[in-house]
């Protein structure tokens, strides 16, 4: 069976509530259960996190060596500042895709810069929960692969 360890990142927690105008209704729960349902009739297991914390974001990645087959990253905040995210990242060498339900793209100039694509296999963002869903169809892809 297939193992992907989704990461939510900090703040993410607040979803539903916060910047309803960029992020919508959607809280973190309707994400996870969507998700959860998804890898199910895929036959995957998923373990899924939310922190507000750099480092318990890093010890969760530096861990999931041997454990994992892929990872789901919505780093938030810590996409454009991040620097022990993305070498922890880097450092396990297990097939990572970024995730981001707003398109960070069109947003504040400083959200542009993603210090973890350079070290992800791909990114997807912009597309509401759906970018959860799609991250976990291009995880298993590349796990496939």
């Amino acid at each position: 069976m297939k193992k992907i360890l989704v990461i939510h990142g900090p703040n993410l927690n607040l979803l539903g509530t916060r910047e309803v105008g960029v992020y919508g209704n959607t809280t973190i729960a309707d994400i996870d259960e969507a998700l959860n349902k998804s890898a199910k009739v895929k036959n995957v297991f998923l373990e899924i996190m939310q922190s507000n914390h750099e480092g318990e974001i890093v010890e969760k990645i530096g861990q999931a060596k041997g454990k994992f087959d892929a990872i789901i990253i919505n780093p938030a905040a810590y996409t454009h500042t991040s620097i022990a995210i993305r070498d922890a990242i880097s450092a396990v060498n297990i097939p990572t895709v970024e995730v981001h339900i707003s398109n960070i793209y069109a947003r504040e100039e400083f959200r542009h810069t993603s210090l973890i694509a350079p070290v992800a296999k791909g990114q997807v963002s912009g597309f509401g929960k759906s970018s959860y869903l799609l991250g976990l169809d291009a995880a298993i892809g590349l796990i496939d692969k």
